[in-house]
């Protein structure tokens, strides 16, 4: 990093230090003060949310409305609970898991896993939490999107590595995913947002409306022979409910290749799904979730 860099990395962990002193609550009342600023001074992803649930759900304009205000500050919560990662553990008082037999069973298994997870509630600490899930050295690593600011990057991986969890930019995490899949790690993927190309896409119906689903975990997953295990982190007032889904075991899919990374993308759509249904205030309503479509759009100027 440049020395502006650093400057800048050194007021982000000021800050970070700051908001964790509010603690749990001083961050939530933060996260949906910032929710709402979003919503007041961004009209255009208020409207996009709104039209998105009133499509995707068929809710009136005015309950659309209340779900998408709602989901803004949700959303703005995620975004600070970040630097709580080191105070959030599986032991945590305002922690519970949903149903808390399968959470015993992804805890005792010693399987290759792939965690679906979304943005959707607490997708920051769902993050530290994985980190937690198996000790070492058995590999436990999120993918995500790398910023492209150094400082602001380094922030976010210090905070969201602090329990154990490996951060991997998805464009770099081919080679390490299977060698974490090869020694029974467990590999995160949010799989809710739309793919761009649709070389690495699976259009997939979704809410709906077909997406353009991200194939490149499914295609890992069968690689590595992996369960695949639909996690997300799921808010309730002051608490957390770690909420899983029965997983896929890839192994036991007996189509070609190309068949079985269309199974398993779409297991995991209609997984997140099916979370989103249960509690849509939860999910980031405010991106172009089915921008990119199956086929390229004519260009009518071009044929005239």
């Amino acid at each position: 990093m440049t020395f502006g860099q650093k400057l800048v990395f050194q007021l982000l962990k000021a800050f970070g230090a700051v908001v964790r002193c509010a603690g749990f609550s001083g961050v939530t009342s933060m996260g949906r003060l910032m929710g709402r600023l979003i919503w007041r001074f961004v009209p255009s992803r208020r409207e996009l949310a709104v039209a998105s649930i009133m499509k995707h759900l068929g809710k009136s304009r005015a309950e659309a409305e209340s779900i998408a205000f709602e989901s803004f500050c949700q959303n703005g919560c995620s975004f600070l609970e970040i630097v709580l990662t080191r105070s959030f553990g599986l032991d945590s008082p305002r922690l519970r898991f949903d149903p808390p037999e399968l959470f015993e069973e992804l805890k005792n298994c010693q399987r290759p896993i792939v965690a679906a997870t979304a943005h959707f509630g607490s997708w920051e600490l769902l993050a530290s939490l994985l980190g937690q899930v198996y000790e070492e050295p058995r590999p436990r690593m999120v993918v995500v999107r790398r910023y492209d600011n150094p400082a602001v990057q380094e922030f976010i991986a210090t905070c969201r590595e602090a329990t154990g969890a490996e951060m991997v930019g998805h464009r770099q995490a081919a080679m390490s995913v299977i060698r974490a899949l090869h020694k029974k790690g467990i590999v995160a993927f949010l799989v809710d947002h739309n793919t761009r190309r649709r070389a690495e896409a699976e259009f997939i119906p979704f809410l709906g409306e077909e997406a353009s689903v991200n194939a490149g975990p499914a295609l890992l997953a069968v690689r590595g022979k992996a369960l695949v295990w639909p996690v997300v982190l799921q808010r309730d007032g002051e608490d957390y409910v770690f909420r899983l889904q029965k997983p896929l075991d890839t192994a036991e899919l007996t189509g070609t290749r190309e068949e079985n990374i269309r199974e398993t993308a779409l297991f995991y759509t209609r997984a997140i799904e099916k979370f989103i249904l249960d509690a849509p205030e939860q999910w980031f309503w405010m991106h172009e979730r089915w921008k990119t479509k199956a086929k390229p759009e004519k260009n009518t100027a071009a044929e005239a």
